[in-house]
């Protein structure tokens, strides 16, 4: 068995496992960590002056042992870690026993295994060598940070106290570790205990953090609240405008209509040379009106919902022509399901919005053409009665009546 090549292939194929899906939660139990048991297995086991096939089971299973986190939970990363090894190692390893003592020396770093044999002390040891050392601050840190990204906050007095607890509980099985590790690591047991004594209480701690995040989240939803109906409030604000400004123009075009109708159609009999004026008065008043009418017009649409539009949160509730054919119940009924879903609710206020800004563009564009209808017509029809008047003016000079001395 060509021992070299395997220790290759397995580094190799473990390396670019961990770079290939890293995960940045993931701040303990990376390619780093794995490195470093593999270092300490190998450091462990010189002491005990293993032969060949031992030596390739350590390693072997110090590579793989954290895999499992890659893929699956964290209660059954232990199995996942063995699956991945073996669907490696099977044409790799030709040798079964090997194989099989790979996933036990695997299985064996389960909190709650106990290690059978030398091989299994081992490693187990290895992955918790960093309890006598140093470096306990700092992997206490990433363990901490990793766990807090996938099960949620914890106050750093209680994560404390539990690793305190599991210190206490921990052995080393193999007498290397024991006598070298042993002694710092009752050390760092009496440090974090005598950091849990010096650490606030973080309980109320963390209750005025949850109340400062709550007052903060009901700060945005106020602000958000407001934002909402100040817009829609402006809206409607020039709504009314622009209603306003479509009546003026059909009050004062209806007067001028009836005040042509009335007036001056009767001079046209007489002065026929006011009509090319007053027609284009007329028109042009008209005009106006049809266009403001068209800017004020109302467009209703069907009136009714489906349970389907409620489900897909497609139907605007707070908009009467989406619901005024419906019955009443049918109307509480949704209304009661859009209320308890924020997303719903807040959609369809900002579905309101942007349909009103929809209407009052076309209701703004269509009084902006009347205005300009009407401000042409009256410059046109001012400039057509000069006209009339001047040529109907000139006219008369040049008729004399008869006797003239000239």
């Amino acid at each position: 068995m060509d021992y070299t090549s395997i220790y290759k292939k397995v580094e190799a194929y473990v390396t670019d496992l961990f770079e290939r899906m890293a995960n940045p939660n993931l701040t303990y139990h990376n390619l780093q960590h794995t490195i470093k048991v593999v270092a300490r297995t190998k450091e462990i086991s010189a002491h005990y002056h293993l032969i060949e096939n031992d030596l390739l089971v350590l390693f072997v299973a110090a590579w793989f042992h954290d895999t499992g986190y890659l893929f699956d939970e964290v209660a059954l990363h232990e199995e996942k870690s063995v699956q991945v090894m073996s669907d490696f190692n099977q044409t790799l390893i030709n040798d079964n026993d090997i194989i099989k003592s790979i996933e036990e020396v695997i299985l064996a770093t389960k909190p709650s295994a106990k290690p059978a044999n030398l091989l299994q002390q081992i490693l187990v040891d290895a992955d918790s060598y960093h309890f006598g050392t140093k470096e306990i601050d700092i992997t206490n840190k990433q363990v901490h940070d990793e766990f807090t990204a996938r099960n949620g906050p914890i106050s750093k007095k209680d994560w404390d106290r539990q690793t305190v607890k599991m210190l206490e509980n921990h052995r080393y099985y193999t007498t290397y570790c024991r006598e070298l590790l042993n002694d710092r690591k009752k050390k760092n047991i009496k440090k974090l205990k005598k950091n849990i004594e010096q650490e606030p209480d973080e309980a109320a701690t963390l209750l005025g953090d949850r109340q400062s995040v709550k007052a903060a989240n009901n700060l945005t939803t106020k602000g958000i609240q407001t934002m909402l109906r100040l817009t829609s409030e402006n809206h409607m604000k020039l709504s009314d405008m622009a209603d306003g400004k479509a009546n003026i123009l059909i009050s004062v075009n209806a007067i001028i209509i009836s005040v042509i109708l009335s007036v001056l159609m009767r001079r046209l009999q007489e002065d026929t040379y006011l009509t090319v004026p007053t027609i284009i008065f007329l028109s042009s008043s008209v005009c106006t009106i049809v266009v403001a009418i068209l800017a004020t017009r109302p467009k209703v649409s069907a009136g009714r919902f489906s349970e389907q539009d409620i489900d897909t949160k497609k139907t605007n509730l707070l908009f009467f022509g989406n619901f005024y054919k419906c019955t009443q119940e049918e109307y509480e009924k949704a209304m009661s399901k859009m209320m308890v879903d924020s997303e719903y609710l807040y959609g369809s206020l900002i579905k309101d919005i942007y349909q009103l800004g929809v209407v009052l563009a076309r209701k703004y564009r269509l009084i902006r053409w009347a205005y300009n209808i009407f401000m042409f017509g009256i410059i046109i029809s001012v400039i057509a009665f000069a006209i009339a008047v001047m040529m109907s003016s000139s006219g008369s000079s040049i008729t004399l009546p008869q006797g003239s001395p000239l």
